[in-house]
């Protein structure tokens, strides 16, 4: 999401590295092109303005610090104006939970939009927070709208309202409150039928639903990438259902992120929720100042920090540390960290949490480091035996073309996987001689984010405060991945950023 506006702007600020006191002809130049980066993004025209005529005034007012260097001084005044067009500094706006359950929350939106989905997702996250969540569909309308929820009910481990045929939308209401009432349910989920475009039925359907249920939260489910006409779905909305938050899907698959840039501004309704994938638990609380951390080319170290903590098996973890600990890395060793990386996102996930990234794309595109090089080199591994496995050193040429032709690739491919096998297998090697003790602190540190407020102590590292890597630690990596053969290593894949290069540093 914002990759478009991520590489104009970090052009922009490329451009003013090295220069003197800003004057105001430079401040103009600046603010014109951070205008038409926006623009470019779909983000609302009064919105732009808005921001654009904030922006100048801060940096040419008062505030300007004279012993900044000006890039970072324009970098701080644009991420302030994204915090506050994305809703402000802060903690998140999470849900509004009742104090005497049931809570209900109504999800609304047009036909397609990721509604049904997006209610799967909410009802596995509040399950993981100990809630117990009864799933209602009343989508009287769309073909098999109702067994679609009911298969993502049980996907995400809640149950669902029975389907009772030829019931109509608010009878359906009143029977999911009543059983969630009397079976002691804390959150009850309503799934509205939607529309391919605006109607009064519609409507005046969803109100009519809204004044029997009296959600504590009702939720309008938006596309991302239908940009400016989310805007105005939402805004219409609005008109006739007593909103409380947005939610916006398929944010992986939008490139400019206007709409998300102009939703809260336009509407003045929080952003609650980001959907990400189209997987179960495809679904993030929408944070201002990390997003605009993102589009400013910063990273997310805190996101990534809170993937690892859901997905991280510590058993294993801790099991692979005593492993590595005794200089032992196998190929199944590498398997499980490339599915441990999937799990967290895959590749281009991970890449987009990482600060400075954004900078070294032209090298990591250059170097094939994507997804698909993930699934081969996996194949690669699956393809051999358990002694291949094992013993990687008695892979004579006749077994590598044979495990090429199982995983479809160039033997070519296999000598690389290995050689890069081989480099990792010695740097643990050479850590092992210092009798295990950073291994030791690993081990600790993993059984550590899956105890009572580990996840709290990681985003605390440093102050919370997560700067960019500094020119030269950008160059280095842009080194390791220039010299090919698997040389740029993600921390995931057992391997590190370059040396000295500390994300949490203040």
């Amino acid at each position: 999401m914002f990759d478009a506006l991520t590489d104009r702007l970090s052009s922009v600020f490329d451009r003013l590295s090295g220069r003197g006191v800003l004057s105001e002809k430079d401040v103009a130049e600046v603010m014109r092109e951070i205008r038409v980066a926006l623009l470019e993004a779909d983000v609302a025209l009064p919105v732009v303005r808005d921001f654009i005529a904030k922006a100048t005034e801060a940096a040419t007012g008062e505030a300007v610090i004279r012993s900044v260097r000006p890039a970072d001084q324009v970098v701080k005044i644009t991420y302030d104006g994204l915090v506050e067009m994305l809703g402000g500094e802060g903690e998140p706006e999470g849900l509004n939970i009742a104090m005497n359950p049931p809570t209900v929350i109504m999800m609304a939106g047009l036909q397609g939009s990721g509604k049904t989905t997006t209610a799967g997702k909410l009802a596995l996250k509040l399950a993981k927070d100990r809630k117990k969540v009864l799933l209602a569909s009343l989508d009287t309308r769309r073909p098999a709208a109702m067994e679609q929820l009911a298969t993502l009910a049980k996907l995400a481990g809640v149950d669902s309202l029975p389907i009772v045929a030829g019931q109509a939308a608010p009878d359906i209401a009143r029977r999911a409150l009543q059983s969630a009432k009397l079976q002691g349910f804390d959150v009850v989920i309503l799934d509205t039928a939607g529309r391919t475009t605006l109607d009064e039925a519609m409507m005046s359907e969803a109100a009519e639903i809204a004044k029997i249920a009296k959600p504590s939260e009702t939720l309008l489910v938006a596309d991302a990438l239908t940009g400016q006409d989310a805007v105005r779905t939402a805004k219409a909305f609005h008109e006739r259902l007593p909103l409380t938050g947005l939610v916006l899907t398929r944010a992986d698959g939008d490139g400019r992120g206007g709409a998300a840039l102009s939703m809260r501004a336009v509407t003045g309704l929080p952003i609650k929720f980001l959907g990400v994938s189209e997987k179960i638990d495809g679904l993030e609380v929408f944070d201002a100042a990390r997003v605009a951390g993102r589009i400013l080319g910063q990273g997310d170290i805190v996101a990534l920090v809170e993937k690892a903590t859901e997905e991280l098996d510590v058993a294993k973890a801790e099991a692979m540390a005593k492993r590595l600990a005794k200089g032992q890395f196998d190929l199944d060793m590498m398997a499980e960290q490339l599915q441990q990386m999937k799990r967290m996102g895959g590749m281009e996930g991970l890449m987009g949490m990482l600060p400075g990234v954004q900078k070294i794309k032209k090298q990591i595109a250059e170097a094939n480091i994507n997804d698909k090089m993930v699934d081969r080199q996996s194949a690669i591994i699956s393809s051999m035996t358990k002694l291949e496995r094992k013993k990687p050193d008695i892979l004579a040429a006749s077994r590598k073309r044979r495990i090429a032709a199982g995983a479809g690739v160039d033997v070519a491919e296999v000598n690389r996987l290995l050689k890069q096998h081989r480099q990792m297998a010695d740097a643990f090697k050479m850590m092992s001689k210092g009798g295990g003790k950073g291994f030791a602190q690993m081990a600790q540190m993993l059984g550590g984010m899956g105890g009572p407020g580990g996840n709290d102590r990681l985003k605390n590292l440093g102050g919370g405060k997560m700067p960019m890597p500094s020119e030269k630690e950008i160059e280095e990596m842009a080194a390791k991945l220039q010299a090919g053969d698997g040389g740029f290593k993600l921390p995931g894949l057992g391997g590190g950023l370059p040396p000295g290069f500390n994300p949490f540093k203040k």
